[in-house]
């Protein structure tokens, strides 16, 4: 059962921030991250910067108090997926910010003693309460927000989450710098935080369990073997759950070597540390929330490939722009940011993170999107035990190379090249990441593309978009202007169009050939048709039969008719819906040139400039049994502007 609107809040994501459903969750979630990021960061400068530890050096302690922080996540982020789909997911926040002022009053007496192994224990519990609240929090979202909210709602979190760690590290660097008393106001401030999140974990609304049935197994090893094999199910959903996962072995590095970074590298006291947390969160939650605004209020998985490759372009160059700096004493803030060097290095770290927003917060909504509601906190449980093994995986091997004698920004040029070279293998695998990016780029930067009536288009269920044939990108723009994935019944012959073949070969549309030249393609392009509708997804047909040669709608060929009977024979009523693509005849991709008597296309580049404006409307869906070919191609026709 979900409680979600249908209908996205009125005034954009941050129009959530003003309803109950969205609001009190958002700062629960929020004082939570403060209240770690203050405890994490002010531990690490304490034993870094004032209370030397000889079991502890200051160059390893971000990565060993990281590390026993994420442990948790890897031994009961199985029990907590499962409690999160058995249990009502209010309550479950509610416990859970009880417990998180348990876990703060041992960590401020911890702090007011100084006493190193009960703050590690500490760690630990906090730790292993965000395990058990992270299935519960990914969960939440698409119980109570529609498809057209959830990448701005997750942007607002995850802006939230970042804004809530660059706070929390900022303050817990000042209090802990205050002499002789700093480590005292750690502890008032966490225990603080922690009793503000219970109160707003009062106020948010009921979640009823989505599986209140399932019996829980207590034995973590199995269970997440099994939450794994259930997140395999969707090789789409689990592979972008490996890239995530990826995503916080890359961001593992840069937050736990920060502290290293300031003082060994560019050689700046504790504010200077807080600094690059600052620029690295800002970046983060300008990433998050622009994902909004660049997917048009949908899931756009297409930012992911742009989000890498703005990671690795921005790794590669932080290496650059750290190795050489001249040696100096502890900078000041001032100091450090009069240097126009360091310039250089904050642009990095901003455009890094910016990018990794732009990366994660859409392989985010995905997940959520496309995992069954019953299922979705043990497939967001098996997300965090991969992040945790990613994210262990990143201590051990950053803390190797540079105890191998790598240094820290040769530590950066190694993660910038390893992303590449992981994110083209992903891409690879899941070749609907490609697709899309190809898509958005071809909407966004090559056309000012604009839809109208997206709405129409349904975000589950089967159903056949029939549009008018204008250009040789009018699949791409498609599948641009949808929320999922797009099998496309195309001429043959496109398929042996450079590029463009290799494309939709890659879309896996389906070829058909005219019948009286392969009669065996023609009936099996059919069976295939109708196969993609028995699984339930999108199936687009350009009843023309091919691409206008003089920019007038043609007559509407009969297959469309076909593959709605043969569906019929089988139980399926699928919806039709008309489409209607406009202003594309003219440009380079149409078949507006004319080379020996031939309609051609491709041939003038740039023939009408950049950013062309074109447009695709969406018409309201039509009941397969009400279909005739005159009546749906009179329907799209009012529908080209």
């Amino acid at each position: 059962m979900s409680v979600s609107s249908s209908h996205p809040a009125e005034g954009g994501q941050f129009a959530l921030l003003r309803q109950r459903r969205f609001a009190p969750f958002f700062w629960t979630q929020f004082l939570g991250a403060a209240n770690d990021n203050l405890f994490k960061f002010a531990f690490t400068v304490l034993v870094t910067y004032q209370l030397q530890v000889s079991w502890l050096p200051p160059s390893l302690a971000g990565l060993v108090i990281g590390a026993l922080f994420i442990l948790p996540f890897l031994l009961f982020s199985a029990t907590s997926g499962q409690l999160a789909d058995k249990l009502d997911r209010r309550d479950m926040m509610v416990w859970l910010k009880r417990a998180e002022m348990l876990i703060m009053a041992l960590a401020a007496w911890a702090f007011f003693v100084q006493n190193i192994p009960l703050l590690l224990a500490s760690i630990f519990l906090m730790g292993l309460q965000s395990a058990v609240f992270g299935p519960v929090k990914f969960a939440y979202l698409p119980q109570h927000l529609s498809e057209r909210e959830l990448t701005g709602g997750n942007g607002v979190v995850e802006m939230g989450t970042f804004v809530a760690i660059l706070l929390g590290n900022v303050a817990g660097g000042l209090i802990i710098a205050v002499p002789e008393i700093g480590a005292h106001h750690v502890g008032f401030t966490c225990v603080f935080l922690a009793i503000l999140g219970r109160v707003a974990a009062h106020h948010i609304p009921a979640s009823p369990a989505m599986d209140p049935g399932l019996v829980i197994n207590w034995n973590p090893v199995t269970e997440t073997w099994r939450n794994l094999k259930l997140a395999h199910r969707s090789p789409v959903v689990f592979r972008s759950l490996l890239g995530i996962s990826w995503m916080w072995f890359f961001g593992a590095v840069f937050l736990s070597l920060f502290p290293a970074l300031a003082k060994d590298v560019l050689h700046g006291d504790e504010q200077v540390a807080s600094l690059l947390l600052v620029v690295f969160s800002i970046g983060i939650g300008t990433g998050s929330l622009l994902c909004e605004v660049l997917s048009r209020r949908h899931v756009e998985i297409g930012l992911v490939p742009l989000g890498a490759i703005g990671m690795s372009v921005f790794a590669i160059d932080l290496y650059f722009s750290t190795r050489g700096l001249p040696p100096a004493s502890a900078l000041g803030l001032q100091v450090f940011v009069a240097n126009p060097l360091h310039w250089r290095v904050l642009a990095d770290l901003t455009l890094l993170s910016l990018f990794a927003g732009l990366y994660s917060v859409p392989m985010y909504a995905l997940i959520q999107m496309r995992s069954q509601p019953t299922h979705r906190a043990r497939i967001i449980a098996a997300n965090n035990i991969l992040n945790a093994l990613f994210m262990i995986a990143s201590a051990v091997i950053a803390g190797a190379l540079l105890s191998a004698g790598f240094t820290i920004p040769q530590m950066f040029l190694l993660v910038g090249l390893a992303n590449a070279v992981v994110a083209f293998y992903i891409f690879m695998l899941v070749p609907e990441y490609l697709l899309r990016f190809v898509a958005w780029f071809a909407s966004r930067l090559v056309y000012r593309f604009k839809v109208r009536g997206d709405e129409h288009i349904p975000t589950a269920g089967a159903a056949v978009l029939v549009c008018n044939h204008v250009s040789f990108v009018d699949a791409v723009l498609l599948m641009a202007a949808s929320p999922r994935p797009i099998r496309f019944l195309m001429d043959h012959r496109i398929f042996k169009v450079p590029l463009l073949g290799w494309l939709f070969k890659l879309a896996k549309a389906i070829p058909i050939a005219p019948q009286k030249e392969d009669p065996q393609a023609y009936e099996a392009a059919f069976d295939a048709a109708v196969a993609v509708l028995r699984e339930g997804d999108l199936l687009a047909i350009f009843p023309e039969g091919g691409i206008t040669r003089d920019g007038q709608l043609q007559a509407f060929k009969g297959g469309v008719v076909k593959i709605l009977e043969m569906a019929d024979r089988e139980g399926l009523h699928p919806s039709v819906i008309p489409m209607g693509l406009s202003n594309l005849w003219g440009s380079y991709f149409s078949r507006v040139e004319v080379r020996n008597g031939e309609a051609v296309a491709m041939v003038r580049p740039f023939r009408r400039g950049f950013f062309s404006r074109v447009g695709l409307q969406v018409g309201s869906p039509l009941a397969a049994s009400a279909v005739t070919l005159d009546g749906l191609r009179n329907r799209v026709a009012t529908l080209i502007d």
